[in-house]
């Protein structure tokens, strides 16, 4: 196991330990014994005192305010559900008389934002739902902390995860770099520790000061490993009146075989390590038909593009359909609608049950449909039920996931590939359902009544009545 596994662990189980309270020895008693009266004459039993009958009252009242908003609740959540059946209604009369909603203008521009942004979690640093640019401040703040909490020999650990998850501005490539330029660094006094070049760095020699010092924490990694800045004697320099210059230069002067062990170490730290990851918060929303009915307005984290950038490839492109008048061949489509794809980062999917409410979260483009599926299970009332999402296209996906087709003896014969990846498998801009979709719930076998209750109350709750 590396040692950038172990130190994660570590961080892990001691923020476990902190949460499970003071500690005791096993030999401690943490429960004092009674006393055995001398006397068996009960006590007489003394009234409750003010303070006591206080704070009874006090409890008295909280299990009342429990109980109001209980209440307060349940009759919140009939509202919603009464709601969702009058808007149901409307649209199915509106349906029977042939009747349709007025065409939506493009009022894109001027209508408020469908959500407002796209938020992550990150578990290993704290409970907090927040944006990239926020949490990229707050892993920051994180990691410098453990400079100052962790001991001498976590140091260098705590560099490794500095340069990987606070220079994303730099780029991977120019981290890559300095990763690899620290490592040759390393390795090679590892490699030759009684040479003096190797265990020397002067500060402004263009390789380190172009790829190693510009990136955050490969100073406190240096430091870790045993390196130590000192002025020294520039070679082949001299100053304008005959003297001698000096320069600052990084020094290792550690010859030990542990001091040798701990260099291979933070060789092995820099290369597995990884910058630490966010996980992408749904953002989970209930909606009425008549919220959902609203035109979509996507902020601009959704887009590959800067709002300029994309505005400008929206006049382009509609420029160039106009143009364009003459007959599209099937892969001159397939390349714009794929071009068009890449535009997005992150997609909005919809899941319309058949009680006419909308489910609502936040997707990567690249995250396969099983998390869709995933999403919708987390939130159903009936637990271990199979269901079935139908797509705008029509493709109907059922809630069973089998990552791959099995193949009939005949399949296998005329085909060498190992399956064939169903639907749920797929990417959702490999469906299409790219920068938004609206899904259709179903059971697998058949449609119950239309009364039905399908998400879980904690979850209903989240609608917003109109």
């Amino acid at each position: 196991m590396s040692a950038i596994k172990k130190f994660f662990q570590k961080k892990k189980a001691d923020a476990k330990f902190k949460l499970a309270g003071p500690g005791h020895r096993l030999n401690e008693e943490t429960v004092r014994k009674i006393q055995p009266s001398s006397s068996h004459v009960p006590a007489a039993r003394v009234p409750p005192s003010a303070e006591a009958q206080q704070a009874a009252a006090a409890a008295l009242a909280r299990m009342e305010q429990k109980n109001t908003q209980s209440a307060a609740f349940n009759t919140s959540l009939n509202a919603i559900r009464a709601q969702v059946r009058r808007e149901l209604e409307a649209e199915k009369q509106d349906a029977s008389k042939g009747t349709s909603s007025p065409a939506k203008k493009d009022t894109k521009s001027n209508s408020p934002l469908t959500v407002q942004g796209v938020y992550f979690k990150c578990p290993l640093v704290g409970p907090e739902i927040l944006s990239k640019e926020k949490w990229n401040e707050r892993i920051s703040e994180f990691l410098y902390e453990q400079l100052e909490i962790g001991s001498e020999d976590e140091m260098g650990l705590t560099a490794a995860l500095i340069i990987h998850s606070c220079n994303r501005t730099l780029g991977r490539e120019k981290v890559s770099t300095c990763v690899d330029t620290i490592c040759k660094y390393l390795e090679n006094i590892v490699a030759h520790p009684d040479e003096e070049k190797y265990r020397k760095i002067r500060c402004s020699n263009r390789v380190y000061r172009d790829r190693v010092a510009p990136v955050q924490g490969s100073d406190i990694l240096l430091r870790a490993a045993g390196f130590q800045v000192c002025k020294m004697l520039a070679e082949n320099q001299g100053n304008a009146e005959g003297g001698e210059a000096m320069e600052d230069f990084l020094m290792f002067d550690k010859y030990s075989k542990e001091e040798m062990d701990k260099l291979t170490m933070l060789v092995d730290a820099l290369r597995t390590a990884e910058s630490i990851q966010l996980e992408l918060d749904r953002n989970t929303q209930v909606l009425l038909p008549s919220q959902a009915a609203a035109p979509l307005n996507l902020p601009p984290d959704f887009f590959t593009l800067s709002p300029e950038e994309l505005k400008r490839e929206m006049e382009l492109r509609a420029a160039a359909v106009e143009q364009s008048s003459m007959l599209r061949t099937k892969a001159m489509r397939e390349r714009e609608e794929l071009r068009e794809r890449k535009l997005y980062r992150y997609s909005l999917i919809r899941i319309r049950f058949p009680d006419g409410v909308l489910l609502q979260g936040t997707f990567s483009v690249y995250e396969r449909f099983s998390t869709v599926v995933e999403f919708v299970q987390e939130n159903l009332l009936v637990e271990n039920k199979t269901f079935v999402l139908i797509l705008p296209s029509g493709d109907r996906i059922s809630s069973v996931i089998h990552p791959f087709e099995s193949k009939s003896a005949a399949d296998k014969d005329n085909d060498s590939g190992e399956g064939k990846p169903v639907e749920d498998d797929k990417t959702l801009m490999d469906l299409h359902l790219v920068p938004n979709a609206v899904l259709h719930f179903s059971w697998e076998k058949g449609t119950k009544d239309e009364r039905e209750e399908y998400l879980k109350p904690d979850v209903m709750i989240l609608l917003k009545p109109v």
